[in-house]
């Protein structure tokens, strides 16, 4: 653990040092600083210690949220298609450091700010005092929540912990918590501040009190999924002295804390976005266009200085603005299928009939005709269009063989058209083994920002990235609520998000856990919640099992040819070919060891007392 001194820098531009004075009395050094700040000065000033509370909101943790764009392509919703330097990614098997967190320097840094509010801001009111300290708490627990759902229990270090000089560094060496100790004190910490955050209840950049019922809410679902599910394991992932595993008799308590908080969110001031008549687009607006009541809390990019390149990163290729820019995510046909259709039938694509014959479709877009809406709003798929023009995605052309069966063939280069007429493949591909074009058949259109410019180095796109948002507290009161029993309310909140898809009202009338699964992973898709759902539920080494025909643990893409066939009844018709792409080298691998990430030798070098976690 690192040391703390009285002097330490905080924030990206800001220093704190103590007052200078002299013992000669010299009139020279009795004259104030004007290049440095003393503490009286910082801490009683608002704008100064907006400025801290915002560089410690700029530092909270996500593994592949905030437009990570490779985090993203690291798991089953989609491959990575970018700049070949980079293709480890499609062979990417968990190592025991996978989502490793320790930063115990943002804790100190968050402590020492707790403890000088306490002692130097004399100046500030009860009310902005209560603020500050109640947002750096929240931004801890957050910090103590991106720790335990990834290292499992952590030491709790609510105080600056200074080395005394004495030689004797024990003092500095704190022990693991259990794990379950590490969420009950961030459930505490929640209560204790949230309703003292009410300055800015309406904002959706800084904490208020729904915040911290949103991290509630997750938290203690969390708590209740390992307390529940890592017992029904054949052999539970414990330690001796629980800094791993939570007894099982502890998941109702999580689960109705969580329900609770859920509740108090969904009866407060937000409401599911619904503002456009079309239900795909209304998803995808949602997250970009800023309006409505649905996120809770979220990363805004507004100034020059914040903006980011997802858009550059993910632009559609014929769409691109930039001579440079990429389409990096290639989603999955496993994510693509996982959207159900409106009739309730499951997502699967009907590709061939049950003879095993290529279904022939009148239009490129017809097989995803009738799919939950959520499919449209976050997936770009052949026959659709962004920013208002259609995009060009056809792998290239079917002809009838002498063998009695179709050749598939793939034009030289992109855009290009076929002997006899017509696109042979589409400016957008997809190719089979290419760079900066989908391999898969689909691009991401979540988060891709339609905006003038967006996906150029010079403007960038400066839409959001939700922390918090309300779809997911009704998925988070619809486990709850299913794990303790209360099955109608918990099919209620299901089939409303469903309804918002464009499914009919109680859609959902025998619900299961696999269906409140599935529902998070459509909702939910690339906001950084699969890998963590996936562990919690003690079924990610299921899922991604390492196994070369495991359509989850391996990428597959769906390529759509136009059948060439003269006087065939389905000549220009569209079929379609389920392709594993060349550019995906392995299948992704989750081991018992990955459901603690591994603590740096570098840290129990330096504390003797950190337990090492199970399989490492």
């Amino acid at each position: 653990m690192k040391l703390r001194f009285k002097l330490t820098y905080i924030g990206v531009a800001l220093l704190t040092l103590s007052s200078l004075s002299s013992c000669n009395h010299d009139d020279w050094f009795d004259r104030d600083s004007k290049s440095l700040i003393t503490d009286a000065q910082l801490w009683n000033d608002p704008k100064l210690l907006t400025s801290l509370v915002a560089n410690y909101y700029d530092r909270m943790p996500t593994l592949h949220g905030v437009f990570n764009t490779g985090g993203m392509t690291e798991l089953d919703d989609a491959m990575w298609s970018g700049h070949r330097d980079q293709n480890w990614r499609n062979d990417y098997q968990f190592g025991d450091d996978y989502g490793r967190y320790w930063d115990y320097g943002l804790i100190r840094d968050l402590n020492l700010s707790l403890e000088n509010i306490d002692q130097f801001s004399t100046q500030l009111s009860d009310a902005q005092r209560k603020q500050y300290k109640a947002e750096i708490r929240f931004i801890r627990a957050f910090v103590y929540f991106e720790l335990v759902k990834r290292m499992g229990g952590v030491p709790i270090v609510t105080t600056q912990l200074i080395y005394d000089f004495s030689g004797d560094p024990t003092p500095l060496q704190v022990a693991r918590a259990k794990e379950y100790e590490v969420y009950d004190f961030i459930y505490k910490e929640l209560e204790e501040i949230k309703e003292d955050l009410t300055v800015y209840n309406a904002s959706k950049t800084r904490a208020n009190k729904y915040t911290a019922l949103a991290l509630e809410s997750r938290a203690m679902l969390y708590a209740a999924s390992i307390a529940k599910y890592n017992n029904l394991m054949a052999s539970p992932i414990t330690t001796a002295g629980g800094e791993v595993g939570i007894p099982a008799n502890m998941a109702t308590g999580y689960y109705t804390k969580s329900l609770a908080a859920s509740k108090e969110i969904m009866n407060g001031p937000y409401a599911l976005y619904n503002e456009n008549a079309d239900k795909g687009a209304n998803f995808y607006d949602m997250l970009n266009k800023k309006t409505g009541a649905e996120v809770i809390f979220a990363k805004d990019f507004v100034t020059s200085l914040k903006v980011h390149r997802f858009a550059y990163d993910n632009i559609v290729r014929s769409l691109t603005e930039d001579n440079e820019s990429s389409s990096t995510i290639s989603p999955s046909l496993s994510l693509v299928e996982s959207f159900d259709y409106l009739d309730g039938s499951k997502g699967t694509l009907h590709d061939k009939n049950g003879a095993g014959n290529y279904v022939a479709y009148q239009n490129i877009n017809d097989i995803f005709a009738n799919k939950d809406a959520r499919l449209f709003g976050t997936v770009i798929y052949p026959g659709t269009s962004f920013r208002g023009r259609a995009v060009s995605i056809q792998a290239g052309v079917a002809t009838w063989g002498t063998n009695g069966a179709y050749q598939f063939t793939a034009a030289p280069q992109l855009g290009q058209n076929y002997a006899s007429g017509g696109l042979w493949t589409g400016f957008d591909g997809p190719l089979y083994d290419a760079q900066d074009v989908s391999n898969t058949g689909f691009y991401i259109r979540k988060f891709v920002s339609d905006a003038p410019a967006a996906s150029t180095r010079g403007t960038s796109a400066a839409n959001w990235w939700p922390w918090f948002r309300l779809g997911e507290i009704y998925l988070n009161a619809s486990e709850a609520a299913f794990e303790l029993g209360q099955t109608v309310d918990a099919r209620t909140y299901v089939n409303k998000l469903r309804e918002r898809a464009g499914f009919p009202a109680n859609s959902v009338s025998n619900l299961t856990m696999d269906i409140i699964r599935n529902e998070r992973r459509v909702e939910l898709a690339f906001e950084d919640h699969r890998y963590y759902d996936l562990k919690r539920w003690r079924i990610a080494h299921l899922v991604w099992d390492g196994s070369e025909n495991d359509p989850n643990a391996v990428v597959y893409g769906l390529y759509a040819y136009r059948v060439v066939r003269p006087g065939h009844a389905d000549d220009g018709k569209y079929i379609y070919e389920r392709v594993r792409p060349a550019r995906f080298r392995k299948a992704r691998f989750f081991r018992m060891a990955n459901y603690y990430a591994s603590i740096s030798q570098d840290v129990i070098n330096k504390n003797p007392k950190i337990v090492r976690n199970p399989f490492h």
